[in-house]
């Protein structure tokens, strides 16, 4: 069974939803190990001292940027801790857009949100209010000492996170040599565009997704199939122990007074936002300190 990447709340206005952050893709590659051709032995990576070709043991390993060719400044670990962010601990929606505002590009890699224990109202409604609002949440999440840029939309039973890349990591079209223009600065024809879309009218169909397969990964395991046989060995599959998904407990949640003081501060003020971050469970545990000093 999967394990969680990440586990923590999805909270957007005064709402939090514990939800543990699932693997969305598998990997399907085939894994190949470098051999030496004269005697088949495994060859090694080694971490060698460019000056002196000496191998370097991972304490003495340091990470530096280089600002000039040949020229680094030292990172310590204090510098990488002191820029991530201070919180790890929730999916924070902080503005909802139309389900098709965001150009495709931005788009890299999908998770699926699984609610905790006792998440699951909460989980739904964001869920419903979503496919009925048509709208998809922008969020920030923290995952070891990164921040990502993340969308939160509906997909079927499930919330999907989808992992965002950031402006300056996508190249604009503009910066190539592309034909600008119409199409009959091109030399195409009234004729040619018509047959042209004619064809891909006779080539349209619904999209399934089973009816696409990678046969190339296909065609090659079945070559090392045989390769095996060949040698008379065979393989065995191991299989990960199944582990019990625990989800953070909620205690019971007045949705509606919460979505009614998270409309009054959707200004997006501070006092909004440190609210965000408390779990109920925080919250009467605060609320019981107090008592007990009363």
């Amino acid at each position: 069974m999967a394990r969680p990447i990440w586990t923590g709340n999805l909270s957007f206005g005064l709402l939090n939803v514990p939800v543990s952050l699932m693997p969305g893709t598998r990997s399907t590659d085939l894994s190949f190990r470098m051999l030496d051709a004269r005697d088949r032995k495994p060859i090694r990576y080694e971490r060698v001292n460019a000056d002196t070709g000496e191998e370097v043991p991972w304490k003495d390993i340091i990470k530096a940027f280089e600002y000039d060719k040949g020229s680094y400044v030292v990172i310590e670990k204090e510098d990488i801790a002191s820029a991530a962010p201070e919180t790890h601990e929730s999916v924070e929606i902080e503005a909802f857009v139309d389900e098709d505002a965001i150009d495709i590009r931005y788009f890299e890699k999908p998770y699926v949100l699984v609610p905790g224990k006792k998440a699951e109202k909460g989980y739904v409604l964001l869920r419903e209010t979503l496919v009925k609002a048509k709208k998809i949440g922008v969020a920030r999440v923290v995952i070891r000492t990164r921040e990502y840029l993340s969308a939160v939309m509906p997909l079927k039973d499930a919330l999907v996170l989808v992992m965002m890349r950031y402006p300056q990591e996508l190249v604009e079209p503009g910066e190539y040599k592309l034909p600008q223009g119409k199409s009959g600065d091109y030399r195409v024809t009234a004729k040619e565009l018509t047959m042209a879309t004619q064809l891909v009218e006779s080539m349209a169909t619904k999209w399934n997704p089973d009816d696409y397969h990678d046969e190339f990964r296909a065609r090659l395991s079945e070559i090392i199939r045989k390769r095996i046989k060949q040698k008379g060995k065979t393989t065995k599959v191991l299989e990960e122990p199944e582990e019990a998904q625990e989800g953070a407990a909620t205690n019971v949640v007045d949705f509606v007074a919460l979505l009614q003081k998270s409309l009054g501060k959707k200004d997006g003020s501070t006092a909004a936002k440190a609210a965000a971050r408390k779990t109920p469970a925080n919250a009467a545990k605060k609320a019981a300190t107090k008592r007990k000093a009363g």
